[in-house]
């Protein structure tokens, strides 16, 4: 009676999956002891498993080696990729798992150095359970060589319009440059320019979208001689704003895709005698610690990029433990952060520019 009552409480791993309301492969992990289990999902477990009976053998006690997610940039680190790495590394604390962090720029990177098929090999054999990517130019052949390699791939703020294939993170760009238009907008502004990243990024696409429809809404139009596309660095803002700047009806506001490239823009306007707000408003994109840092400080769209970078690294991780997600990009939510550089109102005198 006794052996035939402990057969029928030692149920599959699915079972107890279902009971849990999770995977079986998370199930698999707190048998295994694994640390890559958030502390409330191994509670819910262990709870369930307390109900039944199994074999020693399926309880391993020797140290499991650490989950470890890789998060690659394309660049060297500067003031947003740091916050992205923030939220990654904040999620790998909370959750025991490793966060190695790689440059793909590096010339001397596995990246550069090995064929696709190598490189992700290179990945898999050091124990990279998932790769999250920022802004992710990986090609076409790299995305291939990590899905046979059984590597899920996660990109945050993605270039490029969103492949269903590739899972993504990003933010509400459009929203943002509707926001970013209409504040400008509201303080007198009739001719706007726009200096941002480059034209075949998405998010620059979408940025700029919705700063024309702001303007278009009040019956303006954006002038095509008024909106620039560089990259996201100082040096570009410092170029594209002064070149905004001389134009023969220059812009009285100007609206950057990052803030590093606002920061450009109020150099700019610095050499050129132009005071900041008075004689020019300027509104960022990020908010990373340089908008606080600017003089004057920087109003800027807030992309919730901590927070981006954490839902990359978990939803990797779902995906390495074979879960199912609900969808294949996500856009969390922008605003504006009103500072020091827009409390002036619009110059007198440029009310009828832009019609």
């Amino acid at each position: 009676m006794t052996d035939a009552l402990s057969r029928r409480r030692r149920p599959t791993l699915a079972t107890v999956a279902a009971t849990a309301g999770v995977s079986v492969a998370t199930v698999s992990k707190v048998l295994n002891g694994r640390s890559d289990v958030a502390p409330t999902t191994r509670a819910r477990v262990e709870d369930v498993l307390r109900g039944y009976e199994f074999p020693p053998v399926a309880r391993r006690t020797q140290p499991q080696p650490a989950t470890t997610v890789e998060l690659m940039f394309d660049r060297d680190l500067h003031a947003y990729s740091a916050e992205v790495a923030h939220g990654a590394i904040d999620v790998g604390e909370e959750l025991g798992i490793s966060i190695v962090i790689s440059i793909r720029a590096d010339s001397g990177g596995r990246y550069r150095q090995s064929s696709p098929t190598e490189w992700a090999r290179e990945l898999a054999s050091s124990g990279r359970r998932a790769l999250v990517t920022v802004t992710g130019s990986l090609t076409a052949a790299h995305v291939n060589a990590l899905r046979a390699q059984g590597i899920p791939l996660v990109v945050v703020d993605p270039l490029h319009v969103p492949h269903t294939r590739i899972t993504s993170v990003g933010s509400t760009n459009f929203s943002g440059g509707l926001e970013a238009g209409e504040h400008l907008l509201s303080l007198g502004h009739t001719l706007i320019g726009y200096a941002g990243g480059p034209i075949t990024a998405a998010c620059s696409q979408a940025r700029v979208a919705g700063l024309r429809s702001a303007v278009e809404a009040a019956g303006l139009t954006l002038p095509e001689g008024y909106v620039r596309f560089g990259d996201f660095v100082y040096e570009s803002g410092f170029e594209d704003g002064g070149a905004l700047l001389d134009l023969p009806r220059r812009p009285t506001a100007i609206f950057a895709g990052s803030d590093e490239m606002a920061l450009g823009v109020i150099e700019a306007a610095r050499v050129r005698g132009l005071r900041v707000p008075e004689d020019l408003s300027i509104v960022g994109f990020d908010d990373t610690q340089l908008s606080r840092m600017a003089s004057p400080p920087l109003t800027t769209v807030r992309q919730p990029l901590h927070e981006m970078g954490a839902v990359a690294v978990r939803t990797a991780l779902r995906l390495a433990a074979g879960e199912t997600i609900d969808s294949h990009h996500v856009e969390l939510a922008t605003h504006l952060v009103v500072r020091g550089s827009t409390t002036a109102p619009a110059p007198a005198g440029s009310a009828d520019t832009g019609r």
